[in-house]
């Protein structure tokens, strides 16, 4: 299959524009394929050749002008057109196309828990062609017309309002002008929750399965989505752009969420079957606020080629968090933005795939996919936070707004949206994108105190980098009225690079750079402050502040600064008083996953693991009185997986219930279940029950993840066949087979398999596509074992096998984080 490149869609789009698709699909041919037909009116500047895409299963036949054309002309996913004449013309396309199961194009999933069939699409980058025919290139918009011949039973969703015709047929309402990999149907039956919004139709639809679920959160849902709606529009002149706003939860979806227009799809893992915390609820309302954004930036003005997907992401990405702050009940998106999403930018932007956030070099689709990372969401979300923060909120939205006239329905690069910004302001915006956006790495900035002639103290910041900054320093002092506690003394704004020291009074005992975190560079901290955030780091009172020192703490170890058992010590000392839930999940998250995992040796892991068990259990314990059960249920979460003995947790199991509470919900149950195998005290027979008494699609998953977890040579071979040999598990099942496949508890039993992974999964990659490539290089790769020998093999791998495109990008962050953790170890 050839990708597309820029310079081919450059000359595609000065030879023809298109006006309309009619897109006609049937879902009532069985369970494989589906038919698709396709009209497109199009036209022609100048007398010439080109060609359009699709993926058919079978093309049944193509009229172009009404003149027949052979379907074997079709070249991959090309179908050539040729010695075209200036003016309109209509394509007519009919194949047969197959459904999907990795989540790619038209993905089909059979419930589990009762039977029922759920189809819905998925066209983002370049899988349009899997489902329609189409000049599949975002600046080519057009207008479209959908409909679809569905079960009788079903209901079909679509970007606009549809109507029912009766006989299984449902016609869509046509669109306003939308680029190709926008279109989206969801055809099932649905479980839905309708109302309506300033005179929009609205609705939020899940599976009938879980139906209970959606309804005991539709208020919540459906506020947050209201309050959005409003918050937008007052931050935007220009209007939402559709006919109505439905939300579908959907089975098996490889990303968070899609911004369809007028149909966001979801992954239902946020119709929440089992308890939660706050943090994760706040998560759902960013994720709804991230893409409502997107119908202003990527639906209503879209990117003109794919080097800019920043423009739609890293917008929807700050204006997510900044919308849920200023339009929901919670308090602290920014504080989980800092703790997770900012240190995955940080780590994308240091390894050698790093890229600037507006690359230049996206020379075709699928190295434009590989830029879905990090660097396009968390760094230039923070890139705009800056720009906030020196511009202005007023000047800033004004260029937005000034950007939606210029462009509206239309494509927009780059250029585009600096010289609207550049309208609406005095600053020097094209400087501030080319030191921003047009830029590799991650800045530091360390804090070094001097005395002034009077004897007082002065600050400067030494710049490791390019990039200017505007940043807050907070000046703390010790609390002499409570020990431990720190307390403000005031805050400096700093511009830096800058001219020479400023002056801060007496010695602080703590100076924090880039206190707010409205700036994205790594931070360190002069030796005294160092000793008052290892006694004192939990006596910050703002917990955005305490982000910004754990995240400094973080990539101090990372880059071999810090000893790991530090950071677990300064773990163990300040997290049972930690209030902040995302904070918790988030030290603890890198506590296990990273330190325990593959920063100490395996000699050294029983150790950590045995402090992170005590400190989750300090962390139940501070919680038994019920005042905190969001805290409680991180606490008793990670102590599962840290467990070393399974006694307890057995127990727990056994008795349906923690002592103290909270009761098992079917994924505290799971997750027991998952350790347990791990340390291989449950059976076959205990999964199988497990799954009886939880048949539902993520009892399935639990259960394959239990099965591949047992320490037993033949689990591992049935597993490690199912991945790399078989080619029937969905994306879903084939992500939770690869979590339970590696275990550092059984590092001798799966040791064969290091070197089978980087033979196998080249060849799995190029046969199952993009979705299970990437899966295969971030689920499937061996993070537990960090030696030499596995890094040799990598590099060999990327070397001679030639990887896929998109395992090829996994495999080179995957061992750069292996040869980090080999230096942090000293290896």
């Amino acid at each position: 299959m050839s990708v597309l490149t820029r310079d081919e869609a450059q000359a595609r789009a000065q030879l023809i524009d298109v006006h309309r698709y009619t897109v006609d699909l049937d879902l009532t041919t069985g369970d494989e394929t589906f038919g698709s037909r396709t009209v497109i009116a199009f036209s022609t500047r100048s007398d010439g050749d080109t060609f359009v895409e699709l993926k058919p299963a079978e093309l049944r036949s193509v009229t172009l002008d009404g003149q027949p054309l052979d379907p074997e002309t079709l070249d991959g996913n090309r179908l050539p057109l040729k010695n075209l004449t200036e003016g309109a013309h209509d394509l007519v396309v009919d194949a047969a196309m197959r459904y999907s199961r990795t989540g790619e194009g038209m993905h089909r999933f059979t419930d589990p828990t009762d039977g029922e069939t759920y189809v819905y699409t998925q066209l983002f980058l370049d899988d349009v062609q899997r489902v329609y025919a189409a000049f599949d290139q975002p600046d080519l918009k057009a207008v479209f017309d959908v409909t679809v011949t569905a079960p009788e039973d079903w209901t079909v969703l679509a970007n606009g309002v549809t109507e029912h015709l009766g006989e299984g047929r449902w016609k869509a309402a046509t669109t306003p002008l939308i680029s190709t990999y926008l279109l989206a149907v969801a055809a099932g039956p649905w479980h839905s929750v309708r109302t309506e919004h300033r005179g929009l139709p609205f609705g939020i639809h899940c599976r009938r399965s879980l139906a209970p679920h959606l309804d005991a959160d539709a208020d919540e849902i459906l506020d947050v989505t209201r309050a959005c709606f409003d918050r937008y529009h007052e931050k935007f002149t220009e209007p939402y752009p559709f006919d109505s706003y439905d939300q579908a939860f959907v089975p098996e979806f490889n990303a968070g969420a899609m911004e369809n227009p007028g149909l966001v799809t979801f992954r239902d893992e946020f119709v929440y079957r089992s308890a939660v915390t706050d943090t994760e609820r706040q998560t759902r309302a960013m994720v709804i606020a991230h893409e409502m954004a997107h119908m202003w930036f990527g639906d209503l003005v879209t990117l003109k080629w794919w080097d800019d997907i920043w423009l739609n992401e890293s917008f929807a990405e700050y204006m997510g968090y900044q919308t849920t702050l200023e339009a929901t009940r919670f308090t602290e998106p920014w504080v989980e933005f800092g703790v997770t999403r900012k240190a995955w930018g940080y780590d994308a932007d240091q390894r050698p795939s790093t890229h600037p956030v507006a690359p230049e070099a996206v020379d075709d689709t699928a190295a434009a996919l590989l830029n879905f990372d990090g660097i396009s969401y968390a760094k230039g979300a923070s890139a705009l936070r800056q720009l906030v923060s020196w511009l202005g909120e007023k000047d800033f939205l004004a260029g937005i707004n000034i950007h939606f006239e210029r462009h509206r329905f239309g494509n927009a690069t780059l250029a585009d949206f600096i010289d609207s910004l550049a309208a609406a302001t005095e600053r020097d915006v094209h400087a501030w994108a080319d030191a921003w956006l047009r830029t590799t790495g991650v800045d530091k900035l360390t804090a070094q105190i001097g005395s002034a002639e009077d004897g007082t103290r002065t600050l400067t910041v030494e710049h490791d980098g390019s990039r200017p900054h505007r940043v807050t320093v907070g000046l703390y002092d010790h609390d002499l009225t409570e020990e431990g506690r720190l307390t403000p003394r005031g805050h400096l704004g700093l511009d830096i690079p800058h001219t020479g020291p400023a002056p801060i009074g007496k010695r602080p005992a703590l100076v924090v750079l880039n206190d707010g975190d409205q700036t994205y560079a790594k931070i360190r901290f002069d030796a005294d402050s160092f000793e008052t955030v290892r006694t004192s780091l939990s006596g910050l009172p703002d917990p955005l502040t305490r982000a910004v020192v754990w995240n400094a703490l973080r990539d101090a170890v990372r880059d071999g600064e810090l000893p790991p058992a530090a950071y677990l010590e300064a773990a163990r000392a300040h997290l049972p008083r930690e209030t902040d839930l995302a904070l918790v999940e988030g030290v603890l998250a890198f506590a296990i996953g990273n330190i325990a995992l593959r920063y100490l040796t395996p000699e050294e892991r029983p150790a950590a693991l045995a402090t992170l068990t005590s400190l989750c259990r300090d962390l139940i314990r501070r919680t038994e009185d019920g005042d905190n059960p969001g805290l409680r249920l991180i606490a008793v979460r990670r102590f599962i997986d840290v467990a070393a003995h399974p006694e307890t947790i057995a127990a727990w199991l056994a008795d349906g219930t923690v002592p103290g509470g909270p009761e098992l919900d079917p994924e505290l149950r799971w997750r027991i279940l998952g350790r347990l195998a791990v340390l291989g005290d449950t059976d076959e027979a205990a999964i199988a029950a497990e799954l009886e008494r939880d048949p539902s699609a993520s009892g399935q998953e639990g259960a394959a993840r239990c099965r591949a977890a047992l320490p037993d040579p033949e689990a591992k071979r049935i597993a490690w066949d199912a991945m790399f040999t078989g080619d029937d598990l969905s994306n879903y099942l084939f992500k939770a087979v690869a979590q339970g496949f590696w275990q550092p508890e059984q590092a001798d039993l799966v040791r064969e398999y290091v070197p089978r992974y980087f033979k196998e999964a080249p060849a799995l990659a190029a046969r199952r596509g993009p979705a299970i490539a990437a899966a295969a290089g971030v689920w499937a790769f061996p993070r537990h074992a960090v030696d030499r020998e596995t890094l040799t093999l990598g590099e060999t791998c990327l070397r001679e096998d030639a990887p896929p495109t998109a395992l090829r990008r996994k495999l080179i962050d995957e061992l750069d984080d292996l040869a980090r953790a080999l230096h942090v170890r000293g290896e």
